[in-house]
C-alpha cells in the first residue's frame, strides 16, 4: 500500500475528529473505527479526539437538564480549543460530519485555512437538512449550512452513498462514495437458518425512525391472521405496536448480532424525503449479511442494495409489503435461497475487507 512509510517518505499521520468516545456511535463505528486495525498493520500513526466526553453524551441525549446540556457543549468547545494543538501533529484530520455540533464551521475553518491541514470530511447522511424531530431552537445552533463550507475547505469528501455525493461535488470535485459497511469475518459473520417452523420478521432503528414504521403495521396485522409469525423491533424505545405476536427488544451493541439472528425477514420502510434519500441502506446491509432477506422501499441507495426477487424485494405499496412478506412466510426454501444470495452480495460489496482499501485510499 502507497500510505506505508518507507525510508525514504513521511509516514502517513491521522487525526480522527468526531462527536462521540469510540465504541459507542453507530455512525463512527461502521464509518471509520472497523478500519482501524488496518492503519495498525500499514503501521500509520492515528488519535481518535472526540468533542463530547461519555458522560457528555449521556447528558446532550436524554431529557430537560438544558443548563447541564448547555455545560456540555461548552465542554466540547474547550476540548476542541485544546485539540488545535494536537492537529499540529497530524496530516490528515478526518472530520466525521463536524468538529462541533453546534456553531459555525470555525474550527474546520482554522484548520484548512490557517494550519494547511489536510481534511477529510466523512458523512453518510443528508445533515444538511433539518430533521424533523429537532425543535427549530436547536436547528439555528446546529447551522446546517456550514456542510457546503467544510465540504469546500476539505482535501477529500468522504460520502455514504451517490445522493450524498451529489450535494458534495457542488463544492468540491474531490468526492469518494465510502459505503457504510459491516464486517463479515468477526461481526456479521453467521448465516440465518430459515428452515424454522416458526418464523420472524423483524426491524431494527432508532427512535428517530420508529414513524417509518407505521406504514406497514396495516398489512403486517393482516398478515398475523393468515400466517403465524412474531414481529420484532429493536430500538432505544418501544413502539408499542398493535400486533399479536409481538416483541421488543432493547438495542444494545453487545447483542445486537445476535438479536438480528431472531429475524428471517428484515424491513426497512422508508417515505421518500430528502433526508431519507440520504440514508445509507444500513438495515438492509446488516439483515443481509446474516442471511436474511430484505424488504425495502424504493428509496434513495436501497435499489443499489437490494436486487428486487433476487436478495429481497423493493416494495413501493402496502400491497407490495403484504404479498412479498406473505410470500416469504410461506416459503422456507425462498428464504434461505435469498439469504445464501444476500450474504453474497454484502461480503462481496458492503463489507469491511471489500472496501478497506477504498478507506485507506482517502488518506494518499
Amino acid at each position: 500500500m502507497t500510505q506505508q512509510a518507507s525510508a525514504n517518505s513521511k509516514p502517513v499521520s491521522i487525526l480522527f475528529m468526531v462527536p462521540s468516545p469510540p465504541g459507542i456511535s453507530p455512525g463512527q463505528r461502521f464509518r471509520f473505527e472497523q478500519y482501524l486495525p488496518f492503519l495498525d498493520e500499514q503501521g500509520i500513526r492515528y488519535k481518535v479526539r472526540s468533542y463530547l466526553s461519555f458522560r457528555g453524551r449521556n447528558v446532550l441525549y436524554s431529557r430537560g437538564n438544558i443548563i447541564g446540556k448547555a455545560l456540555v457543549m461548552f465542554a466540547g468547545i474547550l476540548r476542541r480549543f485544546r485539540d488545535m494543538f494536537t492537529v499540529l501533529g497530524y496530516e490528515y484530520i478526518y472530520i466525521h460530519r463536524w468538529a462541533t455540533i453546534a456553531g459555525p464551521p470555525v474550527f474546520e475553518w482554522f484548520i484548512a485555512k490557517v494550519l494547511r491541514k489536510k481534511i477529510i470530511y466523512d458523512f453518510d447522511d443528508a445533515i444538511w437538512v433539518a430533521e424533523s424531530h429537532y425543535n427549530n431552537k436547536f436547528l439555528a445552533v446546529k447551522f446546517l449550512g456550514k456542510v457546503g463550507k467544510i465540504c469546500k475547505w476539505s482535501y477529500k469528501v468522504s460520502v455514504g452513498n451517490s445522493y450524498l455525493r451529489e450535494m458534495a461535488v457542488k463544492h468540491n470535485q474531490s468526492v469518494v462514495v465510502v459505503p457504510t459497511v459491516v464486517n463479515t469475518d468477526t461481526v456479521h459473520y453467521g448465516l440465518q437458518n430459515q428452515s424454522a417452523l416458526m418464523p420472524a420478521v423483524g426491524w431494527t432503528g432508532s427512535f428517530s425512525t420508529l414513524p417509518y414504521l407505521t406504514s406497514v403495521v396495516p398489512a403486517l396485522q393482516r398478515l398475523q391472521e393468515k400466517y403465524n409469525f412474531t414481529f420484532y423491533v429493536i430500538a432505544d424505545k418501544d413502539p408499542r405496536l398493535p400486533l399479536k405476536n409481538y416483541s421488543f427488544v432493547r438495542w444494545s451493541s453487545d447483542t445486537e448480532t445476535y438479536d438480528l439472528m431472531k429475524f428471517h425477514i428484515g424491513l426497512m420502510p422508508l417515505p421518500d424525503d430528502e433526508i431519507t434519500r440520504g440514508k445509507c441502506g444500513f438495515k438492509a446491509i446488516q439483515y443481509m449479511a446474516l442471511g436474511i432477506p430484505a424488504l425495502v422501499s424504493p428509496v434513495g441507495v436501497n435499489t443499489e442494495i437490494v436486487d428486487d426477487g433476487l436478495n429481497g424485494y423493493v416494495c413501493s405499496t402496502e400491497n407490495d409489503w403484504e404479498d412479498k412478506i406473505g410470500r416469504l412466510l410461506a416459503d422456507a426454501g425462498q428464504r434461505e435461497k435469498m439469504g445464501i444470495a444476500a450474504r453474497r452480495k454484502i461480503v462481496e460489496h458492503y463489507s469491511v475487507s471489500s472496501t478497506k482499501e477504498l478507506f485507506l485510499s482517502l488518506f494518499s
